[in-house]
């Protein structure tokens, strides 16, 4: 049973930095060559049963690519029986069967980034060749079984079918639909150093990431301010700190939300999808 209230109602579970692809504007800069971190499956169990004890509603996880994380139907599972809304943030390159179980349960939803109608421009942003045909695939499977599917295009570069990627998911059937604009920060920074006025502005309020190795940080985005450790702190502690405080303050300062999340927000019930 959840007890409690706190100032988060989303938090973001980056469970691995690992991934298949390797979009050249990953604000998380995941690869082939990532990792999953440091957090155990029993860690991630305490976390989603704190972050469910201070009144969180929903978890996303995320990644990297999540559904790499093995453990990551069990995670669902835990997620859902405490209570919790759960969204599922997949490139959907491949689902495995224990996968397509764990998200046909009630509560559960699929999030995905899609960038072009065209095959060849989509696979040269994700970096693999047949990236859109299976990415494709598993968003008709998921719809035609009823799990609902949120779908963010994002503008990468000038001239991308931004507009008939749109149109390509509406035939498909897809209605939580979100475009927005690379965020100059992780690959897409280009070597920039990471700015606040990057960030969308839903971090200063109502949500919270935990990132692979148990940084907690306002948002996924915003990985360069750390707010501590879920291995040294409670997560309840960490979010309401005065450092957390005096960060959200300089996010709030530095951006303007009007309550839809510029980063994703596909209207799937109020969550974030980076």
């Amino acid at each position: 049973m959840r007890t409690g209230s706190g100032p988060v109602d989303l938090v973001w579970l980056e469970v691995t930095g690992k991934c298949q692809l390797a979009c050249v504007h990953c604000y998380a800069e995941s690869s082939p060559a990532g990792r999953h971190g440091p957090l155990t499956r029993d860690d991630w169990i305490r976390v989603i049963d704190e972050a469910a004890a201070i009144g969180v509603r929903k978890v996303q996880f995320i990644g990297g690519e999540p559904t790499l994380r093995p453990e990551l139907p069990e995670l669902v599972g835990h997620a859902t029986d405490t209570g919790l809304r759960v969204e599922i943030t997949s490139n959907l390159v491949r689902l495995s069967a224990r996968m397509w179980a764990a998200v046909t349960s009630p509560g559960v939803e699929l999030g995905t980034s899609y960038y072009s109608d065209d095959p060849a421009e989509h696979d040269e942003i994700v970096g693999r060749r047949g990236s859109h045909a299976r990415t494709t695939a598993t968003i008709e499977t998921a719809l035609a079984r009823n799990i609902p599917v949120n779908v963010g295009v994002i503008d990468v570069r000038p001239g991308q079918r931004v507009a008939a990627a749109r149109e390509k998911l509406r035939e498909l059937g897809v209605t939580r639909i979100a475009v927005d604009r690379v965020r100059h920060l992780g690959r897409g920074a280009a070597g920039r150093r990471p700015e606040i006025t990057e960030l969308c502005g839903r971090c200063a309020k109502g949500v919270a990431a935990v990132l692979p190795d148990g940084s907690v940080t306002p948002c996924p985005m915003a990985r360069w301010l750390s707010l501590g450790n879920v291995r040294e702190t409670s997560l309840a502690s960490l979010i309401r700190s005065a450092e957390a405080g005096r960060i959200r303050a300089s996010i709030a300062a530095a951006t303007e939300w009007t309550g839809n999340c510029a980063s994703g927000s596909t209207g799937g019930g109020g969550g974030c999808t980076p």
